[in-house]
């Protein structure tokens, strides 16, 4: 009687757990971030076989914002190989080239609507590109991967 009681709890306990974290994937996790729409996809802007290495650094007091960001431009086609919550706080986007090719940083640009390009050469940070994210960056609308 006891073994069929303990079944019948764990069962309801799975049977539960099961339907909130399907809610919660669904309704996108309380502030979560959610797969982008279908049929929504992301406009590649990097020529094929062009590897543009890029860091996004996050200057807002939003959490999670340069990963965001980070996502949306590797589906553009940018190689992001760092991402990070650092920096002084800026209201506008700025998309910084350190390698000397202000094209591929109109790409970027492009990408984000419309960023402040500026360029700073800098070969030690082993980057083409470094994003800084402000309060105003102008993503698509459709949501992000988790």
């Amino acid at each position: 009687m006891r073994r069929g009681l303990v079944r019948v709890a764990l069962a309801a306990t799975l049977l539960v757990g099961g339907v909130v974290w399907w809610w919660v994937g669904r309704a996108g996790g309380g502030g979560a971030v959610d797969e982008p729409a279908q049929g929504a996809p992301v406009r590649r802007v990097v020529p094929a076989g062009t590897r543009i290495r890029v860091e996004v650094i996050n200057t807002t007091p939003v959490r999670g914002q340069a990963r965001r960001v980070s996502l949306y431009l590797r589906d553009a086609g940018f190689d992001v190989v760092k991402y990070a919550g650092e920096g002084p706080a800026l209201d506008s986007t700025r998309v910084l080239d350190r390698s000397g090719h202000p094209d591929w940083a109109r790409l970027a640009s492009e990408a984000l609507g419309g960023a402040t390009v500026e360029s700073r050469p800098d070969s030690t940070r082993f980057v083409d590109l470094t994003i800084l994210v402000g309060r105003v960056v102008r993503t698509p609308p459709e949501a992000f991967y988790p």
